[in-house]
């Protein structure tokens, strides 16, 4: 791993675990093992390394997901498949994502909530592209076009909702009662 990346990993995990504004660069430097000289080198400032570390959390995060749901076959099965992964995430499943901290996107928008910051409309671009995911499945059942996109939002709802129930009260089965849920709204456009 080189260094820029290590760096991104290192900021990604104690972001992650602790806050980002509870993270220090010298912390980062430290636990990276990585002089000041070589972080400067690769970032001109905390704000460019948040960046980064977005970016890094949302192609691993997306990728991971998007594996996922290629594996079964959209539509019914690939809804399934996406409160099982979810389930999967929340009850540490998934070594590839690290241990779960909630929704990282989520996190980092509680500490920047300006939605014009710019580390802010990479976490909104992020829960886009996951909307798209899930689309992709709700199309793939032959719901009517026009109800397309509120049956999305209403899946994206459910899941987000697994997320932080599962982050705030500690319901590891958050995920799995919210795919039983999703039968019931999606019940009333299958007809």
């Amino acid at each position: 791993m080189d260094k820029r990346q290590q760096l991104i990993q290192t900021a990604f995990e104690l972001f992650y675990q602790h806050g980002i504004h509870a993270v220090g660069i010298n912390q980062i430097l430290q636990t990276a093992g990585v002089a000041k000289k070589t972080l400067y080198n690769h970032f001109a400032s905390k704000d460019e390394l948040i960046q980064a570390v977005v970016d890094y959390r949302d192609e691993n995060f997306y990728n991971w997901l998007a594996s996922r749901l290629e594996q079964v076959k959209p539509g019914y099965d690939g809804l399934n498949e996406l409160f099982d992964a979810v389930d999967d995430w929340i009850n540490n499943r998934v070594s590839l994502l690290t241990d779960f901290h909630g929704c990282f996107f989520i996190n980092t928008c509680a500490e920047f909530n300006d939605p014009h910051h710019q580390i802010h409309q990479l976490c909104q671009q992020h829960k886009k592209r996951i909307n798209d995911l899930i689309k992709r499945q709700i199309r793939a059942l032959g719901i009517s076009e026009s109800a397309i996109d509120y049956v999305t939002e209403s899946i994206s709802l459910l899941k987000e909702g697994a997320i932080v129930m599962a982050q705030v009260q500690g319901d590891l089965k958050s995920a799995q009662k919210a795919k039983a849920m999703a039968w019931i709204v999606l019940a009333a456009y299958l007809s």
